[in-house]
């Protein structure tokens, strides 16, 4: 059941996830790259390592998720793995929400 939750939930969370963090650079628009706030630059900088480190851990921990067995006695380890396949979509897209000003 988890491994399904998290697939249906991840149809939508990757998209938005590559979406807004793709559009993220344009947060520098307005001051160019040179000239903006270190935190913006470093927030950009963390979302570029989320979507590439963060979309590998999701494909392992989602394959991961419905290659365990599916006995009572995994149940609990399926739905982490499914849990934890979601988390860097989520955090992509909370850092790219709260960007600080430029």
């Amino acid at each position: 059941m988890a491994p399904a939750v998290a697939t249906a939930l991840l149809f939508f969370l990757g998209p938005a996830a590559l979406f807004f963090g793709g559009l993220s650079p344009m947060a520098t628009d307005a001051c160019g790259p040179d000239n903006c706030s270190q935190a913006l630059m470093t927030r950009l900088t963390l979302i570029d390592g989320a979507m590439f480190y963060g979309g590998l851990l999701t494909l392992g921990a989602w394959v991961t998720s419905w290659v365990l067995p599916w006995t009572h006695r995994w149940s609990m380890w399926r739905a982490l793995v499914a849990a934890l396949s979601l988390m860097p979509s989520l955090f992509v897209l909370m850092l790219v929400m709260s960007l600080p000003q430029g």
